[in-house]
């Protein structure tokens, strides 16, 4: 049991980012390309947060040449460089799947003002 304990501390991020479910966000993902490494910016509404600890992941959603496209990023990925919050949203709901089935101005969120 320590040992598990031990391997997942280096594993778990010193800094989480700190975003809640509605809110805008910027995530910069680090994609290698053969010998070359860059930075990809995917920017969406978070939909989900799911689960805790090392295995803790959220959804971002975004409409893109009309499709809508989701992506699921691991909060504790090497590979998530970075996440920006763009805007702050106001929501009634811990899972926001019913944006799925909207499109245009009625998939966005009120703003959250502070």
């Amino acid at each position: 049991m320590d040992a598990m304990k031990i391997i997942t501390e280096g594993m778990i991020k010193a800094e989480k980012p700190a975003f809640n479910v509605g809110d805008t966000v910027r995530v910069s993902v680090r994609i290698k390309e053969g010998e070359r490494e860059r930075l990809q910016a995917f920017e969406g509404t978070v939909i989900a947060k799911k689960h805790g600890g090392i295995a803790e992941t959220f959804t971002v959603r975004r409409s893109s040449y009309g499709v809508g496209v989701e992506r699921v990023f691991p909060m504790n990925s090497p590979f998530v460089e970075k996440v920006e919050v763009i805007r702050r949203g106001r929501v009634r709901r811990a899972k926001l799947y019913y944006l799925r089935s909207r499109t245009g101005k009625a998939a966005k969120t009120k703003e959250q003002l502070r």
